[in-house]
């Protein structure tokens, strides 16, 4: 099942090709198109494909990744190779990593093996996003704007770089696109943010009080939050009940040791005796009775 995020930058790539092919080669003028990027017949499916119409014309191939995955760079290269092989087009192939999370040592802009006689290397576009400044995104095509606040920002620079979106959307774009925006940019943020962090941060933005999909994700988190809540308290409050039970059912069972031993040795013990064994709830004095047991010479002597 495709995650939030994943519907987020297929969506935002879709929509704006030309704005991705900008952000990551800088070229601005060619026309760029959706190709279809199913490799299936061979491999999974490659994120997104792009034609960029240059003279002579180009793929960018471009890969979205949240997670850690030590085999990514290798996989990248297979897709590079298989997509060449497709189209016979020159492939550049760009991996975005969208959260710290993703990271991984062997991630590195580069891939390549040495074998006898020969060698193989393989090189990539390798965009760590919460690294890049948030200029690059404010600045940039309205299609990679959403990224913005998942960028080099921290959570006190947030509320800014959500005004300056609204600025320049208000400016931009008309309301339709507006909101299909927000709603990318809401569901990008969730990526470092929880349901309730990002409601609260876009409160302000008009487009997103007007969408009932936004409301209707934002009452679905705030329900599955209570849920999620009570379930914790109930289990908090069960082991506390199961811990306490536990400590009574030791303190009884001590009880019930005490008195019978000291039946054995002192007799039977009297009422008022009996009823202050039985009456406390002190697990330090019941342990020192214990103890003493073995020393007292009758049940006066064992209670003084």
């Amino acid at each position: 099942m495709a995650k939030p995020f994943d519907v987020a930058v297929k969506d935002l790539v879709e929509g704006y090709p030309a704005d991705w092919v900008a952000r990551l080669t800088g070229e601005v003028a060619a026309p760029v198109t959706v190709m279809d990027a199913d490799l299936s017949t061979v491999s999974p499916e490659a994120d997104k494909l792009l034609r960029v119409g240059a003279d002579p014309p180009w793929l960018l191939h471009l890969e979205f990744q949240a997670s850690r995955d030590p085999t990514l760079a290798r996989r990248l290269l297979r897709y590079n190779v298989l997509i060449h092989e497709r189209h016979r087009l020159p492939t550049l192939s760009a991996l975005l990593l969208l959260r710290p999370q993703a990271d991984d040592p062997t991630l590195m802009g580069r891939y390549g093996y040495e074998a006898p006689g020969g060698s193989v290397a393989f090189e990539y576009r390798l965009l760590k996003v919460w690294e890049t400044s948030p200029e690059e995104w404010l600045t940039g095509g309205l299609g990679t704007l959403p990224l913005a606040p998942v960028s080099a920002v921290t959570e006190e620079e947030v509320p800014e770089v959500i005004e300056r979106m609204e600025a320049r959307l208000l400016r931009e774009a008309e309301a339709e696109v507006q909101q299909a925006l927000w709603m990318s940019t809401f569901l990008l943020m969730g990526l470092r943010f929880g349901v309730e962090e990002v409601g609260e941060l876009l409160r302000g933005v008009n487009a997103m009080q007007e969408s009932t999909t936004y409301q209707a994700i934002l009452e679905e988190g705030r329900r599955k939050g209570e849920l999620e809540g009570r379930r914790k308290g109930k289990l908090e409050g069960e082991l506390e009940g199961r811990r306490k039970g536990e400590l009574e059912g030791r303190r009884e069972g001590e009880k019930q040791t005490l008195l019978l031993l000291g039946r054995t040795k002192f007799g039977p013990p009297s009422v008022a005796v009996r009823a202050y064994i039985e009456s406390l709830d002190s697990q330090d004095r019941l342990n020192a009775l214990v103890e003493r047991l073995l020393l007292a010479t009758s049940w006066d002597e064992l209670i003084a």
